[in-house]
Parts: structure tokens; C-alpha cells; sequence
């Protein structure tokens, strides 16, 4: 008899693993698929019937799997920048010199830039009313934390790389740069055609000059 469970129980903890798995690569689904409509409206003109609507999925389903729109905005923006912070990872292991990381790393944040402009603005749009809205708090700090940690494997590679040391914190890295790419992109969608050159022209000086401490 007690063979007979212990071959049973196993087989049982599969089938609700792969339950449990299912359930959270359908949620992956919605969200993902719902993200351009968050990006395209933002987050005070959306509702999770509002994404209904432009979208394949009933308003049923999404409440289904989701409980409210914050939970939904949560999860998309999480996955999607869980993602994004091993973007620049290869630029920091393969560059062989300082200007060669500066120079792709100022072409890696033009590109996500265009390539991703509605989720970002979805970002920094939950960021803002993360201030306001208590629940978007811990997802915004925690991934806020991450693009911090990020930007530092940039810096501290390029300071690296050119024999000196970071200038600034971590936080103050960060800050720089995310002010930066923000900046860059409120002015590309307001249609400057001169923001994303600017981008990669100011994200280089940072790093070559303002990130570097002077040699005493």
C-alpha cells in the first residue's frame, strides 16, 4: 500500500505543477499581448474592459486572470522589464576597449528607444503613479532597483576598461542616465527627429567624462 502511494503522489504533484504552469503561461499571454494597448493609452485612460476592446480577449477572460488592471500592468511591465535589464550584458562582457562600450551602448539605448518607445512610456507612466497608487508601489522599486544595477554594470565596466574609477554612486548613475533616456524620449514623441542623435551623443560624454573621477 505504501508502494503504491509513493508511486502515485509523484504523478499527482506533476499534474498540478503543470496546472499551475499552464495558468501562469496563459496570464504571460494576456499581458504581453496587452501592453501596446497600455502603452498607447496609459494607465489612467485604461481599463481592463477599455483593453477588451482592443484586444482579442473578453473582458471576462482578462478579470479571469487577472484581478484588476493593476495586477495586469504589473505583471506585463515586470516581464517586459525583467527582459530589458540584460540588455546591455553582452555590450559590458565583448567590448574590447572603453570607446567601443560607449559607442554601443549609446547605440543599444537609440535603439530600444525606437524599437520599444510605448513601453517605455508605459514605464514611466506606472512609475509616476506609483507616487499616487500604493499598489504599483513595490513592483516600481523593486524594478527600479534592477535598472539601477543595469546601468552600473555599464559604468563600472567602462570605468574599468579605461583605468579609472565611477564618479558617482550607483543612485547617482542611474539618475543621470535614466533622466537622459527619459528626457530623449518625451522629445522623439513630440517629434524632435534630433532626440535620438542627441541621445547617443550625450550618453557617450557621460560615460567618457562625467562618469569618471580626475586623476590626482
Amino acid at each position: 500500500m505504501s508502494h503504491a502511494t509513493q508511486e502515485i503522489a509523484p504523478a499527482g504533484g506533476r499534474f498540478e505543477r503543470a496546472g499551475i504552469d499552464k495558468f501562469e503561461a496563459r496570464r504571460a499571454e494576456l499581458a504581453d499581448a496587452t501592453l501596446a494597448t497600455l502603452g498607447e493609452l496609459g494607465l489612467a485612460r485604461t481599463s481592463l474592459r477599455e483593453i477588451a476592446q482592443k484586444t482579442d480577449f473578453s473582458h471576462g477572460v482578462l478579470h479571469y486572470y487577472f484581478r484588476d488592471k493593476v495586477e495586469l500592468i504589473t505583471f506585463g511591465v515586470r516581464r517586459y522589464k525583467e527582459h530589458c535589464v540584460t540588455r546591455y550584458d553582452a555590450i559590458v562582457a565583448e567590448s574590447p576597449d572603453a570607446a567601443t562600450l560607449s559607442g554601443r551602448f549609446a547605440h543599444a539605448l537609440v535603439a530600444t528607444l525606437l524599437d520599444d518607445t510605448a513601453m517605455h512610456r508605459l514605464w514611466y507612466d506606472l512609475r509616476t503613479q506609483a507616487m499616487f497608487d500604493d499598489a504599483l508601489l513595490p513592483t516600481v522599486v523593486d524594478l527600479d532597483r534592477q535598472l539601477e544595477e543595469m546601468v552600473w554594470r555599464v559604468v563600472s565596466r567602462h570605468a574599468e576598461l579605461a583605468d579609472t574609477r565611477v564618479a558617482l554612486s550607483r543612485a547617482g548613475a542611474y539618475a543621470v542616465f535614466d533622466g537622459l533616456f527619459e528626457g530623449a524620449l518625451q522629445r522623439h514623441l513630440a517629434g524632435d527627429t534630433t532626440a535620438t542623435g542627441r541621445l547617443r551623443d550625450d550618453a557617450v560624454v557621460l560615460l567618457t567624462r562625467l562618469m569618471v573621477a580626475p586623476t590626482s
